[in-house]
């Protein structure tokens, strides 16, 4: 019975843990159906490549369906232009005339599309065109109309149903991949900290790295998407350039730090350094968990009072080891794998003060 209502509770909370999908599927499944009626109302010979066009074109955010709706009516319009051209100038009456008309078709097509990625549609659209007269029973130039017709309307649905149907705004989902990777961040760093004091393997500094930098190229991979409804004005979508920047400053930050701390500190001065250690790693970890929520509700940004202390501590208690002379006997790789986390974190204080303000402003675009 206990089992059961855990596997209720989590069927019940799974929609609001997955909003952006389930929004996704109830935009395809319109675009989906929209495209099928206006296919049947315009009388369209091949009701497919409208519907196909509008599922395909129905992306996460505005962005995304603006960006995929250019390239796809671009590419779609050249490709059939050029098969409807081979169509009609080259003869195929036999087999081999054919084969040999498929290959000029085909061929310019994908070259332009491996070249230029934007236009990934043309060979699919050279071959449709190419074979449309025997699926259709018209001429080339016909097939041609017909195709760039069908794709037409299915993109002019998907993009006003991406647009009205619960839009899915780029800059929410920059905000959303920006949380989850302060998220990471601030699991990563008190296990990347502990390796001063202990020891930690190259395989495990992969282990922690890895999923910060596959959810900084994700949010690379969204944020044109952006700039895409900033072009076209598409809802107040402020630049997320100030907060990528930050984010890829503190990556680097977390990528020095466990560098230095792939060698452990001298046994001498883990007493000392170890404790203040732990609590700059600590207090930045819940800075960033917390600068992760306030993102998520476009809340003010945490204090930082914490963080400061702690920083200082450790800035202050460095300083007084390198005046007692106690590095003295040290080799040249600890002197410098200290004095490179010294540096690493009064780089990431100033980044975590952008971060703030980063946050600060997305909190005050809300209210306005």
């Amino acid at each position: 019975m206990a089992h059961f209502t855990l596997d209720w509770k989590r069927l019940r909370h799974w929609p609001a843990q997955h909003r952006a999908q389930v929004r996704l599927c109830l935009r395809v499944t319109a675009s989906a159906v929209s495209a099928l009626a206006a296919a049947q109302l315009l009388g369209l010979p091949f009701p497919l490549w409208t519907v196909l066009t509008a599922v395909l074109l129905t992306q996460m955010s505005v962005g995304r369906s603006l960006k995929a709706t250019v390239d796809y009516l671009t590419s779609t319009l050249g490709g059939a232009i050029y098969a409807g051209a081979v169509g009609t100038l080259v003869p195929h009456a036999n087999e081999i005339a054919l084969l040999g008309a498929l290959a000029l078709a085909v061929a310019p097509a994908v070259l332009v599309a491996a070249a230029n990625p934007r236009f990934s549609a043309a060979p699919i659209s050279a071959v449709m065109v190419f074979f449309g007269p025997t699926i259709t029973h018209a001429g080339p130039i016909a097939s041609a109309v017909e195709r760039v017709i069908e794709v037409a309307v299915g993109a002019v649905i998907g993009l006003v149903v991406s647009v009205i149907v619960l839009p899915g705004r780029a800059r929410e989902l920059v905000v959303d991949a920006a949380s989850r990777m302060l998220t990471l961040m601030a699991r990563a760093l008190p296990e990347l900290c502990a390796g001063l004091t202990g020891s930690l393997e190259a395989s495990a500094l992969s282990r922690i790295q890895d999923p910060i930098g596959e959810a900084l190229a994700r949010l690379n991979a969204i944020a044109p998407e952006v700039r895409h409804e900033q072009i076209t004005r598409i809802g107040e979508t402020p630049d997320p350039g100030p907060l990528m920047r930050t984010l890829l400053r503190l990556r680097h930050d977390l990528v020095m730090i466990g560098r230095a701390a792939l060698v452990p500190l001298p046994e001498s001065l883990r007493p000392r350094l170890g404790p203040i250690i732990s609590d700059v790693a600590v207090s930045v970890a819940g800075f960033l968990r917390m600068s992760a929520a306030a993102l998520e509700r476009r809340a003010d940004p945490p204090s930082s009072d914490r963080v400061e202390a702690a920083l200082d501590r450790y800035a202050a208690e460095a300083a007084a080891i390198r005046g007692e002379g106690l590095t003295r006997g040290w080799s040249s790789d600890a002197v410098e794998r200290l004095y490179a986390f010294g540096f690493t974190l009064d780089h990431m204080r100033r980044n975590l003060g952008d971060l703030a303000r980063c946050v600060s402003e997305l909190a005050r675009g809300r209210s306005a």
